[in-house]
């Protein structure tokens, strides 16, 4: 077994997190460059179109790149309906400001495809952002009850080690979204919690190793033991993440627009989530142990 010194490298990779992560809140603000919140959270306009026959999803999206419009339309949300030539297509466009576009989209259909009919009804921005809040309140509710639960099967300060190492790991992927102005969606927002799950994961497994080899090595300096204890889980956490990323990899490459997002908030979470569990966790839960005053060994 190779033994690494995670935590006497801390002291490099601390700082590094604290700055990404401060630059993350900064470009998350509106005024500086925000995140670009999909149809869920902003209401739009939803087309129902019946086809006489089966047309593919990939046309589809190709005629509406090809309509001048204020935004991409070739992003839409394009679902099938089962058993029936029917596609429900979702823009971000509003009725009431975009009724031109609105227009030329059904009119390019009827030209393109042999239509049956075309219906349209508007998404309510009341209800979209009552899905953003819920999406949100999801993820607070899930640290919240990360930090109860890890609290009573641990102690407070790992919970509060592996939190912080989910909020790291969140604000990183959120400025990411923020940086590249990724649409922000509820796909995303489920991608989201798998970051949170995923992390935790890593996070758990380390600290129920340091937990054991505390109750073995008596005499052992919590230094020491916490270094052992990341060596000791080191190739089950690369290898645990390496297979992940394959298929999360093959979802970002060919997976589409639809789950380009939710492909590359899992991307980012898988590897900074290995990251943190190594470098965010287990420092915070050595510093606290030191001013706790738990001294073991010399």
């Amino acid at each position: 077994m190779h033994h690494f010194d995670f935590l006497g490298k801390a002291k490099y990779f601390v700082p590094i997190s604290i700055l990404l992560v401060l630059l993350s809140w900064i470009l998350v603000i509106p005024g500086v460059r925000g995140l670009n919140p999909g149809i869920d959270f902003t209401g739009g306009t939803e087309f129902t179109v019946m086809f006489e026959k089966p047309v593919s999803t990939a046309e589809v999206r190709s005629v509406l790149a090809g309509i001048p419009a204020p935004i991409d339309l070739s992003k839409s949300v394009i679902q099938d309906v089962a058993g029936k030539n029917t596609k429900v297509i979702t823009t971000q466009l509003d009725v009431e400001s975009n009724q031109s576009t609105i227009q030329e989209i059904e009119k390019t259909l009827r030209d393109k495809f042999p239509v049956k009919d075309v219906s349209r009804r508007s998404i309510g921005r009341q209800v979209s952002r009552e899905l953003a809040e819920k999406g949100w309140q999801a993820v607070l509710l899930a640290l919240v009850v990360i930090l109860v639960y890890i609290s009573w099967r641990f102690r407070l300060r790992y919970a509060v080690g592996a939190v912080v190492a989910l909020i790291h790991d969140v604000s990183i992927a959120l400025g990411v979204f923020a940086l590249f102005h990724i649409e922000v969606n509820l796909a995303t927002i489920a991608a989201f919690l798998t970051i949170v799950g995923y992390s935790l994961n890593d996070t758990i497994v380390i600290y129920d190793r340091i937990r054991e080899n505390m109750k073995i090595e008596r005499k052992a300096s919590i230094f020491d033991i916490i270094n052992k204890s990341v060596n000791q889980s080191l190739s089950r956490t690369l290898n645990t993440s390496f297979t992940t990323l394959i298929p999360v990899f093959i979802m970002f490459l060919f997976g589409g627009t639809v789950l380009r997002g939710f492909s590359l908030a899992l991307l980012i979470g898988v590897i900074v989530g290995t990251y943190s569990s190594m470098y965010i966790a287990n420092p915070i839960l050595y510093g606290w142990s030191l001013k706790a005053g738990v001294k073991r060994g010399k």
